[in-house]
């Protein structure tokens, strides 16, 4: 009732306002975060389906001819309502399943021209990434239709880097942004639109950028591993008295995994 009445501007305003008002009667109430966090999903069934959330987040974020009178009030709303559709243990199956009905809907909302909700919708694809790694797959499939979607997540993630580094796995964006750059680059030679191409050297761009960081990352990494390494043996060899640590050998592997990186 609540999104198929009250997220669209064509709704019956009435309905809208009284449906409003049950929400923010139930939000109001003395522990209501809590108590809706704790069923937010219950047997499989979250309590607000992707479909839902996605039309909650364009009431809350429309376009400024399309504001109306409820508009502050689905904001206000909103961050709650956010809370509650990505809610759920990390790495759930009720958190993989929704971050794979999010991601099409999100790619579909960067594309409206509508930069408010561009950045929401990107915040939220890129929450998708950090929940399921079949998503970067995802994003592979849809990217050759959808290139300007990629272009806002990608230049997201450079302008946001030291924020997203940690959250994204490197490896599974890595492989990711080498097929992208492949399809960009099939995609490339078959563009005859000028805009199209534009939106592909970008996307291009943007994705060297990224693997750029990733192996300077990398290189970083090793870099200060060894710097370690070095700076124990040394002490040993030179203090050849040193009581060696009992757990020298899990040192040991641990330096020699993260070098394999």
């Amino acid at each position: 009732l609540f999104p198929t009445l009250c997220a669209k501007p064509s709704g019956n305003p009435q309905t809208r306002d009284l449906v409003l008002q049950l929400l923010e009667r139930i939000l109001s109430a003395p522990k209501a975060r809590g108590i809706l966090l704790n069923g937010a999903v219950r047997k499989g069934e979250r309590l607000i389906p992707p479909v839902t959330f996605d039309l909650f987040m364009r009431a809350a974020f429309p376009v400024s001819s399309a504001r109306v009178k409820a508009t502050e009030r689905f904001e206000a709303a909103y961050p709650t309502i956010k809370e509650l559709a990505l809610a759920g243990p990390p790495g759930s199956k009720t958190v993989k399943q929704a971050a794979q009905q999010l991601l099409p809907l999100c790619v579909k909302a960067m594309q409206e021209n509508n930069a408010d909700l561009t950045g929401e919708s990107a915040g939220v694809f890129i929450w998708c990434l950090t929940q399921n790694a079949e998503s970067y797959k995802l994003w592979e499939r849809l990217h050759p239709e959808n290139v300007e979607a990629s272009v806002v997540v990608l230049s997201t993630i450079v302008t946001k880097w030291s924020e997203l580094s940690h959250k994204l796995s490197a490896e599974s964006l890595k492989v990711t942004l080498k097929n992208l750059r492949t399809k960009n680059e099939a995609a490339l030679e078959a563009a005859t639109d000028s805009g199209k191409q534009a939106s592909i050297k970008a996307a291009d761009k943007y994705s060297k950028e990224i693997l750029g960081r990733l192996s300077r990352g990398g290189a970083c990494l090793k870099g200060s591993l060894l710097v370690i390494t070095l700076a124990v043996a040394a002490g040993f060899v030179l203090s050849p008295n040193l009581e060696i640590p009992s757990d020298w050998d899990k040192l040991q592997a641990m330096v020699a995994s993260h070098l394999s990186f």
